[in-house]
């Protein structure tokens, strides 16, 4: 074969086609074929083989769990994406083009469905059912919860951490950011450093570490607890510190705990909004007279105030589904009950899905909001820019 005709063979495979690719050389029908039929294997086999782990654990070591997980999660999705190529340059150039694109994003698209719209989708169905979802009971479900004491104990302890960890959580956030903003550079990293550390720690860990912190013994025994410790150490008598549902007292000590964990996040945010803002426009309130703290308040909040907001909606939906450290505490005694653990109750303990489906659905229906005003004030940020 002269060099011209390889030329040509080459060119009439495609500009991209590596010389030699016998898949390449294939007529278009054909490619298209295969690549629809190793899609379809590639895809059956990664889910078949999942499941597998998931139902029979026993025959897989954790260790090979992960590897094999790794190596065919990588390997598949490297493999799909190149069939799907394969199935987008076999059609005709023009309507190749077009679907290019969209055919690159149909496997994200389609986990996106398959793990997300399809379980939400699944949930609202089985909110209308009953408790083992074999026949509709229509709005029965949503009235039970309604009619449910408890329901309406949960919505307000849910409705107060909504009040007061996404406040507070800014709050010290900013404070913390500013004041450490004044440190040298290395006490500066060292203080966020040790704010940001509780961000490390789970919920149920850091559950169990103010477990100890809350820890009540009858009196005359040693108080192991520390905040005990300090009132006996006073003259005091031990409390039941999680028991005391006085204006909510056991409910705002929970908080403490997610506020602990999560004023790290707002710092490191707002920390860096701070220092994003212009020294021009500081400059200028001192020279016309003013003080640090109308500084702060009048120039750097103003500038900050999208960050702020930031901070604010995603502690929002993070608390609406705050299940961990309630679950841990108190499992929802003593009046501290959350929508999420009375969800986990329903469905575990009581086998009550359908009912467990409505408490979902209706706190669903309560982040939606916050989720369009973030995605508005987010694409409004973007539109400034």
């Amino acid at each position: 074969m002269t060099a011209d005709a390889a030329q040509q063979e080459r060119s009439a495979a495609g500009p991209d086609s590596p010389p030699g690719n016998g898949l390449r050389r294939l007529p278009g029908v054909v490619r298209l074929i295969i690549a629809v039929i190793a899609i379809w294997v590639l895809i059956a086999g990664i889910g078949t083989l999942f499941q597998a782990f998931a139902y029979y654990p026993q025959y897989f070591p954790k260790l090979l769990q992960g590897l094999l997980a790794v190596v065919l999660g990588v390997g598949g999705a490297a493999a799909v994406f190149y069939f799907i190529n394969m199935f987008v340059e076999a059609l005709p150039d023009r309507a190749s083009g077009k679907i290019l694109p969209y055919a690159f994003l149909l496997p994200g698209v389609g986990l996106i469905g398959l793990m997300l719209l399809y379980p939400t989708v699944q949930t609202i169905n089985y909110s209308f059912a009953n408790s083992d979802s074999t026949a509709y009971i229509g709005l029965g479900n949503y009235a039970t919860i309604l009619a449910n004491p408890e329901f309406w104990s949960a919505m307000i302890n849910n409705l107060l951490w909504l009040l007061i960890v996404p406040a507070a959580v800014v709050f010290f956030g900013t404070i913390v950011a500013v004041l450490a903003d004044r440190l040298p550079t290395g006490a500066e990293n060292i203080t966020k450093s040790l704010v940001f550390l509780p961000m490390a720690i789970s919920f149920v860990g850091a559950a169990t570490i103010w477990g100890a912190m809350y820890a009540y013994q009858p009196a005359g025994q040693p108080q192991t607890g520390l905040l005990n410790a300090l009132v006996t150490g006073t003259g005091g008598d031990p409390v039941s510190w999680l028991s005391q549902n006085q204006l909510r007292l056991n409910s705002l000590l929970l908080m403490v705990i997610l506020i602990w964990l999560q004023v790290g996040f707002g710092m490191v945010l707002l920390s860096s909004a701070i220092k994003g803002v212009p020294e021009d426009t500081l400059e200028a309130g001192r020279i016309d007279g003013a003080n640090e703290f109308q500084i702060f308040m009048q120039i750097v909040i103003p500038q900050i105030r999208g960050t702020m907001v930031t901070v604010f909606v995603t502690l929002v939906i993070l608390v609406l589904k705050v299940f961990d450290i309630v679950y841990v505490m108190t499992n929802g005694q003593f009046n501290t009950d959350v929508i999420a653990n009375l969800f986990f109750r329903e469905i575990f303990a009581n086998s009550q899905s359908g009912v467990a489906s409505a408490i979902v659905v209706v706190l669903l229906i309560a982040v939606t909001p916050v989720l369009i005003y973030q995605v508005r004030s987010f694409r409004k940020e973007e539109a400034m820019r």
